[in-house]
Order: structure tokens, then sequence, then C-alpha cells
């Protein structure tokens, strides 16, 4: 008796997962939309590497919500721009005809720095010392410490508390949240 052929069962979708990662890679999978999707609003699951970005570390953790991490890349997306700027003459380069012209200053930049001197008010001295060693140079918690001499874990754990204020505070400068009503205490008589 002959035996029955097996058909391999039938997926209409496609796996795109990657199915190898590098060996030192940190990743975390993250939903977001799929840019093959036949109907707007599909998510696939992708992943993201989270080894040389603090914020997207936290995120995933679940250390910071949704908004502070919005807040968090707006900032650097400011500071990106912002940086872009004019660049300083170095005398002591040697002067080459046709050399590259001064870029003028947009209004993206001129705007990303206002944005970024209000935030700089807003947070105050050592805020955003603290929110420039983590989100724009990388630095961890750990490094943050030993750069400023703080070297227990009772400050490490007293600068993540203090960075999560500071993102609650980009994200309300951004827009990415609302702020708290302010209680009204009940007065008795």
């Amino acid at each position: 008796m002959p035996r029955a052929k097996r058909r391999k069962p039938h997926h209409p979708l496609h796996d795109r997962r990657a199915q190898d990662v590098p060996f030192n890679a940190e990743v975390a999978s993250v939903e977001v939309d799929d840019p093959l999707a036949l109907e707007p609003g599909d998510k696939i699951v992708a992943l993201r590497s989270i080894r040389n970005d603090p914020l997207a570390r936290l995120h995933t953790h679940h250390q910071i919500d949704d908004a502070q991490f919005r807040g968090g890349r707006a900032f650097q997306n400011d500071w990106e721009k912002a940086e872009r700027g004019p660049r300083a003459v170095d005398p002591t380069r040697e002067y080459v005809d046709g050399g590259q012209r001064r870029e003028p200053i947009t209004e993206g930049q001129r705007r990303a720095v206002l944005r970024l001197n209000r935030i700089e008010r807003e947070l105050g001295a050592d805020g955003s010392a603290l929110v420039h060693d983590v989100l724009i140079l990388g630095m961890t918690m750990e490094q943050v410490g030993q750069r400023r001499g703080l070297l227990t874990q009772r400050w490490r754990d007293y600068l993540a508390r203090r960075l999560q204020e500071c993102l609650d505070r980009l994200a309300l400068v951004y827009g990415f949240a609302t702020p708290h009503p302010v209680p009204v205490k009940e007065i008795v008589r």
C-alpha cells in the first residue's frame, strides 16, 4: 500500500523576522507599522538594537513610559538639528580654492535651539547635564555617577529617579503628556 504524501502547511503570510543576530547583539522586540501592509494599521514585530541606546533600553525594560520615550527622542532630534549649525573656521588649515561655504542657519535649526534653551531653563543646570549625559553621550547611570564622583548604589538610584523626572518634563514641553491637575484640598469646617 503506497504512503500518502504529507503536505507542508500553507501559510498566507511570510515570516520576515531575522533568524540570526550577531554574537554581541542586544536586541528587543518592538511592534511597528508594517511597511508592506495591505491595510493601514497593520503591525509587525521587529527587532530593535538597544546596545548603544540607553533611552531604548529604559523603554524596553518598562522603566519609562511612551510619553517619556517620545520626549527623549524629540530632545535628541532637536539636539541633532541644532548641532548641524555653523562651524568654526580653523586658521591652521591651508586655504583651498573652491572650499565649502558655510551653510546658513535654517528656520528649523533656530526653532530647535529655542526649544533647547527653554528645556535648559525648565530642567536646570543639573537636569540638563544629566539629560545630555544620558541621551546625547549615551552614558549609563553608573558612568554618570562615576563622572560626578557618586559611586554608591543609592546615588545611582537617585540619578535614575532624577532622569525620570527630567523625561517627564521633556514629555510636557514637547506635548506628549499633559500636566497633572493639582488636587484641590477640601476645606474642613
